[in-house]
């Protein structure tokens, strides 16, 4: 418990409190530390609602730190089983739920109470699940988990990690402690507890202080981990450009360094880490599929996406009211959003994800002209055609696109404004220039400028 207050130096501290013996031993060792270094201690409990008992165990969890003069809070949370059960989606939304009372308290570090019996099942649970080695790491002492906890400041620390389960029960009975038993803890069916009830004693049995092993094991995968975890950073600076990844510089590295600075790329942007399947087979489409193809691997969270030898990652976002699929060869039927300008500086059109500036110019469209035209705001549908500079050619969208380097997934975001069947302007390449005219002096003229809403277009 010492080291905290040397590495972190905390204005105070929380704990998480189930009630369960190893929790009430955390209570009681913290209690005594934060008392003799002046530190406020608070204890949070998350009230899952799945036990019969557990409106009992938040009464024990107040009791007890009323009875020690500890600040306490508490959670209820409705547990909705997901795709990966319903222990899964409890343990989330209870981390997510001990986040908000720390960020509500002002409390930056969380100490949880796991032990060294918790970090060998953790490890074999890894290792049975086929996990690498930032798996097989097990836990940290002290880590920051904002994806669990909801928050990049937040620390959350394991004091007891050294401490093999007989040592904390002895404590608990030699100080007479009180707690509650999780009657889910025999439940076969869980992983953890098959281990814990069929493994774990026959591994005692053959092999006494296997758990002491496991964790020095583990504390070896990490230390090679971080290795990893260097080799990745180096790797992956040197193959970026801007937020793009140089795919040419990816292919001069081994297949192996390859995945572990994906892997990382993936962490460092947040996302969930990909199975080692979906991850090859990424890594195979990026390299193996035609030069000109519009190559999109989708992510749970993101896309993954190819274009002039460069990796895009590009969020998931939803369909804007007014795209509909384009036909690059199909005739041009105009089924947009109809409008007239009548002088504004700008009009917002949600259903196309921005906002069309008019903005006064020497050189644009005159502004008679443009009140006196029904105006129509639609996405390419194939086959449109512009004139931006009168000593250029009339090219089609997909041309200049291309020459200016704009990602198909970007295009597809990109709307027209027209006048009857005139296409006026293009978001991303600019007006047409067969309706523009000069003013007479600056600001004579009205230009227009699409400016496309962040949260629409990642």
């Amino acid at each position: 418990m010492h080291g905290l207050r040397q590495t972190y130096s905390p204005s105070s501290i929380a704990l998480a409190c189930s009630g369960g013996l190893d929790s009430m031993a955390l209570l009681r060792l913290a209690h005594a530390w934060a008392a003799e270094s002046g530190i406020p201690l608070h204890a949070f409990h998350v009230h899952h609602g799945l036990s019969p008992n557990a409106d009992a165990w938040l009464a024990h969890c107040a009791q007890a730190c009323a009875a020690l003069g500890i600040a306490f809070d508490h959670r209820r949370v409705e547990v909705v089983k997901g795709k990966d059960g319903l222990e899964a989606a409890a343990r989330k939304l209870r981390y997510r739920a001990l986040g908000e009372m720390c960020v509500q308290h002002g409390v930056p570090l969380l100490l949880t109470a796991h032990h060294l019996d918790d970090q060998a099942e953790t490890v074999l649970l890894q290792l049975l699940r086929g996990a690498g080695p930032a798996g097989l790491s097990g836990m940290d002492a002290a880590n920051r988990a904002p994806g669990l906890l909801g928050d990049e400041a937040l620390v959350m620390a394991r004091p007891l990690l050294a401490l093999a389960r007989a040592q904390l029960d002895d404590y608990a009975r030699a100080e007479g402690l009180d707690w509650v038993e999780d009657e889910s803890n025999s439940d076969a069916r869980h992983a953890r507890n098959a281990l814990r009830h069929g493994v774990m004693p026959a591994l005692a049995a053959s092999f006494p202080g296997y758990q002491q092993r496991l964790a020095r094991g583990a504390a070896h995968v990490q230390s090679a981990q971080r290795i990893l975890d260097e080799v990745a950073q180096q790797d992956l600076a040197a193959s970026l450009d801007g937020d793009a990844i140089d795919l040419a510089r990816v292919q001069q590295l081994s297949r192996d360094r390859i995945d572990n600075m994906l892997r990382h790329l993936f962490s460092s942007r947040g996302l969930a880490m990909p199975s080692s399947a979906w991850l090859g087979e990424m890594v195979s489409q990026l390299f193996s599929a035609r030069e000109d193809a519009q190559l999109k691997v989708t992510h749970p969270a993101c896309h993954i996406r190819r274009h002039r030898g460069k990796l895009f990652i590009t969020p998931k976002l939803p369909d804007l009211a007014g795209m509909r699929d384009p036909d690059d060869e199909g005739v041009l039927v105009k089924e947009g959003e109809g409008f007239r300008w009548r002088g504004e500086a700008a009009l917002a059109f949600p259903a196309y994800g921005g906002v069309l500036h008019f903005e006064p110019a020497a050189q644009g469209f005159d502004p008679a002209w443009l009140r006196s035209r029904p105006l129509t705001i639609d996405f390419r549908q194939g086959g449109e055609r512009l004139k931006p500079a009168a000593n250029r050619p009339s090219r089609s969208l997909k041309q200049h696109y291309q020459a200016l380097g704009v990602p198909a997934w970007e295009r597809e975001r990109a709307p027209l404004v027209w006048s009857d069947r005139e296409l006026l302007f293009a978001a991303g390449i600019g007006m047409d220039c067969r309706y523009l005219s000069e003013g007479a002096g600056q600001g004579g003229r009205i230009a227009l400028r699409w400016v496309a809403d962040p949260a629409q277009h990642g």
